[in-house]
């Protein structure tokens, strides 16, 4: 199993290229971004400088989208860091939650995603793309570039055309009933449109916190920590329910109940471990959704996702112990599910 580390672009953005240099000693082998430019620092101009820094680890947004940089603006970057640093990036893409709405736009429809994905994984390997009328191909790209394009997915159509297209899935949550749905989802579709669904790869991404001990106020402090996520998570939920109603056979209830005390939600606190606006989300699901406890019990849910067919776990690192969860991960936890 690869394992990942997830962190926003906030200032400075040294501490960013220093965490993930320390995430690539204790074996992690891809370093993820949020991407979202009212919020936080533009992050590909990051990873030029954790690309020099490191020597193996692949980096990528969590997510991008199609709708706050043209499509070739977007390949481009991409294809120059490759050309820089070798194939060392991975473009995750969703429709923009944060990074739409902040800007008062919408988050993008299917439709333009599947568009954008064509483009830039076609850019960014050096072929052609059709821009609406206008080929173009980057005369500067060397042969043997490439590009994976990853989409993030919750909902019945995006799963299905996650399995058709994506070179990868990303499901941002780590509860074992949801994963085994929702991979399954994304695997079937893939066959049926004929591809090996061995190609898609999966990426499992939650937040992760490691205790000295599973007492009662270790467990209560985790959880205040990663509660944000449930927010976070429930914002997509939301637009599933209402599209598709709290009581849907397309989207399973295990998903869809736990937003019903859901009053609102304040971006400005997006992705924080002090969010206000995620009291609503109850112990239970942040014990779902995310990974916490001793290390043993960390060990326990991997080798669980990883026999789900999970390729990749990525840890979402916005609490107040970064450092100790990528030291207990590199120490223990990665050399356990992987020895």
């Amino acid at each position: 199993m690869d394992f990942g580390l997830v962190l926003q672009t906030d200032p400075p953005a040294s501490k960013v290229v220093e965490l993930m240099q320390r995430a690539e000693d204790n074996g992690f082998t891809y370093g993820w971004t949020f991407d979202s430019a009212v919020l936080w620092q533009e992050p590909f101009v990051i990873y030029s400088q954790i690309l020099a820094g490191t020597s193996r680890l692949t980096v990528g947004p969590m997510v991008t989208n199609p709708g706050t940089r043209t499509w070739e603006v977007t390949a481009s970057t991409f294809a120059t860091l490759n050309d820089m640093f070798g194939n060392r990036t991975v473009c995750g893409i969703g429709r923009g939650d944060s990074a739409m709405r902040v800007a008062g736009r919408a988050p993008n429809t299917l439709a333009r995603i599947s568009e954008a994905m064509k483009v830039i994984r076609a850019l960014g390997s050096g072929q052609e793309a059709d821009l609406g009328g206008t080929v173009i191909r980057f005369p500067w790209i060397k042969e043997g570039a490439e590009l994976p394009v990853w989409m993030a997915a919750y909902g019945p159509k995006a799963l299905k055309m996650t399995g058709e297209e994506a070179d990868g899935f990303i499901l941002q949550l780590s509860d074992l009933y949801l994963t085994e749905y929702m991979v399954k989802a994304v695997k079937d579709a893939a066959v049926a449109a004929g591809r090996d669904p061995g190609d898609v790869k999966i990426c499992v991404a939650a937040p992760a916190y490691v205790t000295d001990d599973d007492s009662p106020e270790a467990l209560a402090h985790a959880r205040d920590q990663c509660r944000w996520f449930g927010g976070m998570v429930g914002n997509h939920v939301a637009d599933l329910v209402s599209k598709y109603g709290a009581h849907s056979a397309q989207v399973p209830e295990e998903l869809t109940d736990y937003i019903k005390a859901r009053e609102g939600y304040d971006y400005s606190h997006h992705g924080r471990s002090d969010n206000p606006d995620t009291a609503f989300v109850p112990d239970e699901i942040v014990d779902r959704f995310c990974v916490i406890g001793p290390v043993e019990k960390h060990i326990e849910k991997l080798h669980a996702l990883r026999e789900l067919g999970v390729d990749q776990f990525a840890v979402y690192d916005m609490h107040d112990a970064r450092e100790k969860v990528i030291d207990a991960y590199g120490t223990t936890v990665i050399p356990a599910v992987n020895g």
